[in-house]
């Protein structure tokens, strides 16, 4: 499809380059158009194939086989018209994986469809259709049931889809509550834990029979549940009240029994991950987008980044960082990035120092030419020895409000169309920038 390009060339703030050599660089290949209409993305999730450890998982499950694959090129595609808001949480899964599929992408869109497509092509595969609203988060399952995907929405309800016929195989409701966001654990694996309204619903997915309902603990939107990876009785919950809750649910679930520590954040909650080598530490972004890392255990603060975007904006040159967009822990070590983004649709991940003094470094990688508007959402690929980094010879994929889905490869490959460099952390490169649009008229 023949695509029109239009060349914009941008100015730095400075003309100091001192760190440019240590920055990654990285490139866009190519773009597909996929789709038309007013419809945007809410969240990408890959379908992941992997193997737990018994100490994880009371079950028998097979091991999936490696499979030879060719060494291709990766390509750059745009999903016009669309939003896109890519959640991946890796750290549920870190400590189990064996390998990624890739073979499938699952993508919310406004128009409460669930779209599949392959992350490696951007061919459209098929799409699930059922919820009558908002869909607020949905994840692949585990290996038990590879071919399963799981959707929350406003509706009050959770579905499960199998994206081989693309349709509906089990869903449970929350009554009036919307839901948004679930997470499966527990000691036996078979827990159901979700964000509906201010409460906490847990349910046995097995049955499809609720076991607790937690009233109490919040007392405004639920903004995010989570399992503890590696300790699955656990459960972690935040809210727009401010407070991130732990919970035990090794015996009954109740508010009284259940409830084991409480953070205040003092401000609404957004997000929250796990990371380090013991997963002992918590990071948080807030809507105000501020950052902070906390023990989770004990309810300890590490580390408090009133003041993040100022941080982040002064260790580089570009464009103020205008918001958060995610935090990105590779699954070793003790290292963290928050990954920044501006206006303009520039994305940097910067690494987070909260030993000692808490402070926000400059970006390790600069993701910049792709968009030209606010950058929604980052799926990262599998990192290794510690540091952002490419697998399959793909760095990751970004989507923004310019209804754009990015690519990005490494700049050794050969095929990058040379249009743009990501190494402008420091000072923006002199050579033309080509943008990427397509006309459907």
């Amino acid at each position: 499809m023949e695509m029109e390009a239009e060349e914009s060339q941008s100015q730095p703030k400075s003309q100091s380059c001192d760190n440019v050599n240590s920055i990654k660089r990285f490139g866009l290949k190519n773009s597909i158009q996929t789709n038309f209409g007013d419809d945007y993305v809410f969240e990408i999730v890959p379908k992941y194939c992997f193997s737990l450890s018994l100490s994880s998982c009371q079950r028998s499950i097979l091991i999936p086989k490696k499979q030879k694959t060719k060494n291709k090129k990766q390509k750059l595609i745009f999903f016009t018209n669309f939003h896109f808001s890519i959640a991946w949480n890796l750290m549920s899964i870190i400590d189990s994986w064996s390998r990624n599929d890739w073979s499938l992408m699952a993508v919310s869109l406004s128009t409460n469809v669930v779209k599949l497509y392959s992350p490696v092509t951007g061919q459209y595969s098929g799409e699930c259709k059922g919820h009558s609203s908002t869909v607020n988060q949905i994840s692949f399952s585990g290996p038990s049931t590879p071919h399963v995907l799981h959707s929350c929405s406003s509706d009050g309800t959770i579905r499960a889809w199998d994206t081989r016929s693309f349709h509906e195989v089990w869903s449970v409701t929350a009554g009036s509550q919307e839901i948004f966001c679930f997470s499966f654990g527990g000691s036996t694996d078979y827990l159901l834990a979700a964000g509906c309204g201010s409460q906490i619903q847990f349910w046995d997915w097995r049955n499809k029979k609720q076991v607790a309902c937690l009233e109490e603990s919040h007392v405004e939107d639920v903004t995010q549940v989570h399992f503890v990876p590696n300790n699955q009785n656990k459960v972690v919950s935040a809210s727009v009240d401010g407070l991130i809750c732990t919970f035990d649910t090794g015996g009954d679930i109740n508010d009284d029994d259940l409830l084991e520590s409480v953070i205040n954040v003092g401000t609404s909650v957004g997000k929250v991950g796990f990371f380090g080598e013991t997963n002992k530490h918590l990071w948080c972004l807030t809507h105000i987008e501020t950052l902070s890392i906390w023990d989770w255990k004990d309810g300890q603060n590490v580390a408090s980044f009133e003041n993040a975007r100022s941080l982040a904006s002064d260790s580089w040159t570009l464009d103020d960082v205008d918001y958060f967009v995610d935090c990105h822990y590779p699954g070793e070590g003790e290292n963290l990035w928050v990954i920044g983004g501006t206006g303009a649709g520039t994305v940097g991940y910067f690494p987070v120092n909260y030993g000692g003094a808490a402070t926000i470094g400059p970006p390790e990688a600069v993701l910049v030419g792709g968009h030209t508007a606010v950058v929604r959402s980052v799926l990262p690929m599998p990192s290794v020895q510690g540091r952002p980094a490419q697998s399959h010879g793909i760095f990751g994929w970004t989507g923004g409000e310019d209804g754009r889905l990015c690519c990005w490869l490494s700049d050794d490959s050969s095929e990058i169309n040379r249009s743009w460099i990501s190494n402008a952390m420091v000072m923006r490169s002199p050579k033309t920038h080509k943008k990427n649009r397509h006309n459907p008229y």
